[in-house]
C-alpha cells in the first residue's frame, strides 16, 4: 500500500513536470514578469498556472472514473493515441518561436494576487485544449483509472496522492523557472526561450516516442525471439 501511494505520488509528480515544461503564451508570460518585475511576481504567477493545472487535472481524473470500463477496455489503444499527442505536440513546441510574443508583452503595475489571480483565469480559460494535454501524459505515465479510483478509501488516497505530486511537481517547475531566470536576468536575452522550446521538445516528443514503443513491446513481448 505505502509503496503503492509512494509510486503514484512520483508519477504525479512527472506528470506534473511535464504537462508544465511547454513554453507556450502562459508560461511566456510568467518569465516576463520575472524580467520586468520581479522574481516573486514569476514564482507567484507559476503557482498560479500550477493550482489551474492542478483543477484541471482533477477533472481529468473525474473523466478517468466516470468511464473507467471503457478506458481499461481500450487501455492499449489509449497509450498509443496519447504516446502520438504527445509526439505531436512536442514537435509544435519545438518548431515554436516565443521571442515575437516575449517582445510583444508587456508587465504592468499589478499587486501579486492580481499577477495570481490573472494567470489563474487565463489558464483555466484554455481548458479545452489543457485537459486533454494532461491525460495525455496521464497515459504516458500509466496513470489508469484502476490505480486511483479504486474501491474505497485506498482509491481516494491513491488519488490524493496524484493530484498532490502534480501540483507538487507543477509548483516545482514554475519556482525553479522564475529563480534561474531571475539569477541570469541580466544574462537572459529572449532567444533563451527558444532553446528552452528545442529542448522541451525534444524530451516530450521522446517520451511519446517511447510510450508508443513500450506498448507495441508490452503486446508483442516475443517478437524476434
Amino acid at each position: 500500500m505505502t509503496f503503492g501511494i509512494l509510486n503514484d505520488l512520483f508519477r504525479g509528480i512527472c506528470v506534473g513536470v511535464a504537462a508544465s515544461i511547454t513554453v507556450g503564451p502562459v508560461a511566456v508570460l510568467c518569465i516576463q514578469r520575472t524580467l520586468s518585475k520581479s522574481r516573486r511576481s514569476g514564482i507567484v504567477s507559476g503557482i498560479g498556472v500550477a493550482c489551474a493545472d492542478t483543477f484541471m487535472a482533477m477533472a481529468a481524473l473525474f473523466f478517468y472514473s466516470m468511464l473507467q470500463t471503457q478506458i481499461e477496455q481500450y487501455n492499449t489503444l489509449l497509450r498509443v493515441i496519447g504516446g502520438i499527442f504527445v509526439v505531436i505536440v512536442g514537435v509544435f513546441i519545438f518548431a515554436q518561436n516565443p521571442v515575437p510574443q516575449i517582445r510583444r508583452n508587456r508587465a504592468g503595475k499589478t499587486s501579486l494576487w492580481q499577477d495570481f489571480a490573472s494567470i489563474f483565469g487565463l489558464t483555466i480559460a484554455n481548458f479545452i485544449m489543457v485537459i486533454p494535454y494532461i491525460l495525455a501524459f496521464f497515459a504516458v505515465f500509466k496513470i489508469s483509472s484502476g490505480d486511483v479510483t479504486g474501491s474505497g478509501f485506498s482509491g481516494f488516497v491513491r488519488s490524493v496522492f496524484v493530484i498532490a505530486g502534480f501540483l507538487g511537481g507543477a509548483t516545482a517547475w514554475w519556482t525553479l523557472l522564475a529563480c534561474v531566470i531571475s539569477l541570469f536576468r541580466r544574462r537572459f536575452r529572449p532567444r533563451h526561450m527558444l532553446t528552452i522550446n528545442h529542448v522541451a521538445g525534444l524530451i516530450i516528443g521522446i517520451l511519446g516516442i517511447y510510450t508508443i514503443l513500450s506498448t507495441f513491446y508490452a503486446i508483442f513481448p516475443n517478437v524476434g525471439h
